[in-house]
């Protein structure tokens, strides 16, 4: 289902549950620092009570040179179950959603901070051409992967922030 129709605070409660409230200081946080989510790319699951139990959410950012100019990305997550039902695939199915919609809109590659061995196997993800992007708080390198869903390069160097204009 669109994310966009859940009550942004059960979107909260959602994330602290499975995050803890804490989570506001990663860095993928510091990533998209101040950046809309974009209801397009992002997906929530309800269980037989209307209630909440998925959430996947994506967000334009980009990957800034030292001129300046910015690369567009959009990244993924987080990707929330409820801990009551995670590894049942209720994120799979998300992230399967997720991918196949930015294949069908030709969108900006997808980058995201995950185990490279999941995402690579299931969608492709891969580490590969992030090695010289930097992030505004600790992070792993294998960790930081990305996937073209249109052909595009995915490479270059510079900080991953915040995207200075959204289009989509």
């Amino acid at each position: 289902m669109p994310l966009n129709l859940v009550p942004e605070s059960a979107i909260e409660q959602l994330l602290d549950a499975a995050f803890g409230t804490d989570r506001h200081g990663r860095t993928a946080y510091m990533i998209r620092h101040g950046m809309p989510w974009l209801p397009a790319l992002s997906f929530g699951m309800v269980d037989e009570h209307g209630a909440l139990v998925g959430s996947l959410q994506s967000w334009p950012v980009a990957l800034t040179r030292e001129d300046g100019t910015q690369t567009p990305l959009i990244m993924v997550g987080p990707v929330a179950v409820t801990p009551t039902l995670q590894r049942t695939g209720h994120g799979r199915v998300m992230m399967d959603a997720v991918v196949a919609a930015a294949r069908a809109r030709a969108t900006e590659p997808l980058v995201m901070i995950g185990d490279p061995e999941y995402y690579g196997r299931f969608w492709g993800f891969s580490h590969e051409g992030t090695g010289e992007w930097n992030a505004p708080g600790p992070f792993e390198h294998r960790r930081l992967l990305a996937l073209s869903v249109d052909g595009r390069a995915i490479g270059g160097k510079g900080m991953l922030g915040p995207r200075a204009t959204v289009s989509i």
